[in-house]
């Protein structure tokens, strides 16, 4: 009774959170409810009897290749534009094709768990126990299947950064190109630390100079836009004037400037 009352909830969960990760338009959303369905199906695995899926389901999948996911989306940035330039020629009929192969495969997949006999998990552990049953099956019945899966596991990740590549309109700028223009510039040293003089000690508050002015360039063009927009903005007047200046010329990063951002990580 608790094994179907177990199946029916993680069921709905699992379903809705694909479902989620399919029509959210936020990755990092995707990637959490993607996170979700991974979690439930090592619940499903452990009422199964199945402890070694379990644990290979949360420490593989969940821990390993959801945190790939997630760091993916911290390099690339979750706040970038799409980009609606097709990079690849005939991208939509081989996406198509691999939809049309897809769902064949889950119509057989389906087809197979319907029709076909119940084994039983006795009978698919005698030969030794979990481990050494699942090594067996990997390496001789499936081993074609498993080794396609890795190719296509590694496919998909060249993929991801042929598709994320864009096209630079200007040449890249240099490490000396870049220390040249910003001796040249008006701020030759380092930008102010946000919160460094301020009173409050936070990521979100700009900081004051030593003559006690606001440093607007120390403020975070995304936190600023989000306090305007939901009305987060200081009680002092120059601290809030400054977030609001801040997030009224908030603009989308150029290429050079984005080029410099990433070095500046790097060093």
């Amino acid at each position: 009774m608790g094994e179907t009352i177990t199946f029916w909830v993680l069921a709905v969960v699992s379903v809705g959170a694909a479902l989620g990760m399919v029509f959210n338009r936020k990755a990092v959303y995707s990637a959490l409810m993607l996170g979700t369905v991974m979690l439930c199906l090592a619940v499903l695995y452990a009422v199964q009897d199945a402890p070694f899926l379990a644990a290979v389901q949360i420490i593989v999948y969940t821990g390993a290749i959801m945190m790939l996911f997630l760091f993916v989306l911290m390099l690339v940035g979750v706040d970038s534009s799409d980009s609606f330039v097709e990079t690849l020629k005939g991208q939509r009929f081989w996406a198509v094709l691999a939809g049309l192969g897809f769902l064949t495969l889950i119509v057989l997949a389906v087809g197979n768990a319907i029709f076909a006999p119940e084994t039983g998990l006795a009978a698919a552990t005698q030969q030794g126990g979990y481990i050494r049953s699942i090594a067996l099956l990997l390496f001789t019945k499936y081993v074609f299947a498993f080794e396609v899966t890795s190719a296509l596991l590694i496919t998909a990740a060249l993929a991801a950064m042929v598709l994320a590549h864009r096209e630079k309109l200007t040449e890249k700028l240099t490490q000396k190109d870049l220390s040249r223009a910003r001796f040249l510039g008006d701020h030759p040293s380092p930008l102010p630390g946000p919160g460094t003089y301020a009173r409050n000690n936070a990521i979100d508050m700009p900081a004051l100079l030593p003559d006690g002015s606001v440093a607007e360039s120390s403020v975070n063009r995304y936190l600023a836009r989000y306090d305007v927009e939901h009305d987060h903005l200081p009680e002092d007047p120059k601290l809030a004037e400054a977030i609001r200046h801040t997030a009224e010329h908030d603009e989308a990063p150029t290429e050079a400037e984005q080029d410099a951002e990433s070095n500046e990580v790097t060093k």
